[in-house]
């Protein structure tokens, strides 16, 4: 009981830290900050409540590492380096030059016609200068960068170390909180659909919010993509509900694969069973 607490407690924090981390290291009024700080202490709490449950709610594979791990380290690694790279223009350092040298390089490499940095370019507004320009290619090569990198470990823990069931079996009324066995017909075919259905928001998901953010700009609604935390923001949002939603396409095909395994084998045995009958 005490050891769930604790783990529950360090999620929560973390979480916390996460969404305040911009408005505590950089430039920011007082309203900004005490509504980073309301928004990462709610955040931390829910995280809180929801891993100190017996009973799940809301969070997929809560018992099955490392698959939230990693959907959140991505995050996490991605918004430490975009602040340290914006701190960086004040005060430079050499981690804060190297990240900078990596990001704008990557960025503008991938800056082609129709490319999602290139639309995401787009969502800048009228009249933004080179700077603010440079400072968008830095941040989604960064972006890119972790967010490819912790998508192939997941991949590599499926396809390689067996994920989920390496450390034991699969619950899947505690990790699929949301998915009901029982009704909507057959489970593997339900969640190979799911599957295809995140996987196929997830590749299309890079193209269509920044159309959908240049839309809110031109309308007064959008982020400011010329000041930093709202650039931030935007620029990890934009990199990780993808690669969440395709993290979790892989792993439902992975679940519909091993019942699929474990139907079969059931199949098997029952035929062994009516054959030593006979």
């Amino acid at each position: 009981m005490i050891r769930r607490v604790f783990a529950a407690a360090v999620r929560g924090l973390l979480v916390s830290t996460l969404v305040a981390v911009p408005a505590l290291f950089l430039p920011s009024d007082a309203d900004t900050v005490e509504i980073a700080v309301l928004f990462s202490v709610f955040a931390g709490l829910l995280v809180f409540f929801e891993y100190n449950s017996d009973y799940p709610s809301l969070l997929d594979f809560r018992n099955a590492p490392p698959f939230n791990r990693i959907r959140f380290a991505g995050p996490f690694l991605t918004m430490f380096l975009l602040v340290v790279t914006t701190h960086g223009e004040q005060a430079p350092s050499g981690f804060s030059d190297v990240c900078r040298l990596v990001g704008l390089n990557l960025g503008l490499t991938l800056d082609f016609p129709f490319s999602p940095v290139r639309l995401l370019a787009f969502a800048q507004p009228q009249g933004a200068d080179l700077v603010d320009h440079l400072r968008l290619m830095t941040h989604a090569g960064l972006a890119i960068l972790v967010s490819l990198v912790f998508l192939a470990v997941f991949v590599l823990m499926v396809r390689v170390l067996n994920w989920p069931v390496r450390q034991g079996a699969f619950n899947f009324w505690v990790n699929l909180p949301l998915f009901d066995p029982t009704t909507g017909g057959d489970v593997i075919r339900r969640l190979k659909r799911d599957s295809h259905f995140n996987l196929a928001l997830g590749v299309a998901l890079p193209f269509l919010i920044p159309p959908i953010l240049e839309a809110a700009v031109a309308m007064g609604l959008g982020p400011d993509l010329a000041e930093p935390q709202p650039l931030i923001w935007t620029v990890c949002i934009w990199a990780f509900v993808p690669t969440g939603l395709i993290m979790r396409g892989v792993a439902l095909a992975r679940i519909a694969d091993l019942i699929a395994d474990k139907r079969r084998r059931a199949y098997a045995e029952a035929e062994d069973v009516d054959m030593q009958i006979v």
